[in-house]
């Protein structure tokens, strides 16, 4: 039977933190996230207690994602790790330990305080997981989904090639408007 602190690591693993990153960016895009959607993706990627955003609270959230959003755009890893310098510089305070007085397992934080705003948790911690991710993969620990209509963030896993899309529908979307603009120009070529 797995322990809490076994639990508590893989419910904050980096890789899961990142996913959490992507997934917020894309609940934030919108012009009026809601609060409770946002903390549905909270509790989703393993934040427990009561979470209780308020507009205020999303409203400074959307803007921290809008700033992480400039990590998953960058085309290669020095463009990635130069986001991520300049949000861990203007946006993040010193690497520390903490167990949030020995509730939780000790952990890595960049945030200011235990308790600080929701916007500095997710920037703060989501720069120290994609930092992680850029140094072992040295490529962007993510992408932009490259289909014009979806635009969501999404991780980039694995050692085969760099996907462009962040799900199997949008590709497969994409190559069939490509397939169809395609045989629409041969037609097009045929009549002339």
């Amino acid at each position: 039977m797995p322990s809490r602190s076994d639990d508590w690591s893989s419910r904050h693993s980096v890789l899961t933190t990142a996913r959490r990153t992507a997934a917020l960016i894309n609940a934030l895009a919108g012009d009026r996230p809601d609060p409770t959607e946002v903390a549905d993706v909270l509790r989703a990627y393993g934040e427990t207690g009561p979470i209780d955003l308020t507009t205020g609270d999303v409203a400074g959230m959307r803007t921290a994602a809008s700033l992480l959003r400039e990590v998953f755009a960058a085309e290669d890893a020095d463009g990635a790790a130069a986001t991520l310098n300049r949000l861990l510089h203007e946006h993040t305070g010193p690497l520390r330990l903490t167990s949030h007085g020995g509730s939780t397992p000790w952990h890595p934080h960049l945030d200011r305080d235990d308790d600080g705003p929701w916007d500095e948790w997710l920037l703060a911690s989501s720069c120290m997981a994609l930092t992680v991710l850029v140094w072992d993969r040295q490529r962007p620990p993510g992408r932009v989904c490259a289909s014009p209509g979806c635009q969501n963030a999404f991780i980039a896993q694995g050692s085969g090639p760099e996907r462009r899309y962040c799900s199997r529908r949008c590709a497969t979307r994409e190559r069939v408007a490509a397939h169809r603009r395609s045989h629409a120009a041969e037609r097009l070529s045929e009549t002339e």
